[in-house]
């Protein structure tokens, strides 16, 4: 089960900083600290801080799956039988790497998962060949993407 990090409390310098960097992570810490009017070693100590109260954790580049053709995005609610064991279906999820997440949710299914395909026959062959094939796996339903509105992280 996945362990509860501890609520902490960020001020308006903290929440400059995270701004900063939540719109591009590699803005110079420099300019941030002019920006934010503290010392640049002064940036550095408070993001170890926020590192370290697990806030923030390393930095990343995205890519776009539509250049490498990947252009079907899909939501797929998972049914699983009553004697499956979840925890082995969400390994063998792990391995097809068009599954980019995995959720436990309420509701109807059992789990609710993300995936990119080519296209549609690829979706397709992803469901009837890898997922659906799954041992525990009772059926699923799914649901395309035709547009993805609204993108974001969690305001500071």
């Amino acid at each position: 089960m996945k362990q509860k990090n501890k609520v902490i409390t960020i001020d308006g310098i903290d929440k400059k900083i995270l701004r900063a960097l939540t719109t591009d992570a590699r803005t110079p810490i420099l300019e941030i600290a002019r920006n934010v009017g503290i010392s640049g070693a002064a940036i550095h100590q408070r993001l170890r801080k926020l590192e370290k109260s697990k806030l923030i954790s390393g930095s990343k580049f995205i890519i776009n799956p539509e250049v490498l053709g990947f252009t079907t995005l899909a939501f797929v609610g998972i049914y699983l039988d009553k004697a499956a064991n979840t925890d082995d279906v969400v390994r063998a999820l792990k391995r097809i790497p068009e599954v980019l997440e995995c959720h436990y949710t309420t509701g109807n299914y059992s789990l609710f998962i993300k995936l990119l395909s080519k296209d549609n026959a690829h979706l397709m062959r992803l469901l009837h060949e890898k997922i659906q094939t799954i041992t525990g796996v009772q059926r699923t339903e799914s649901l395309i993407s035709l547009d993805q509105q609204i993108n974001r992280q969690v305001h500071i």
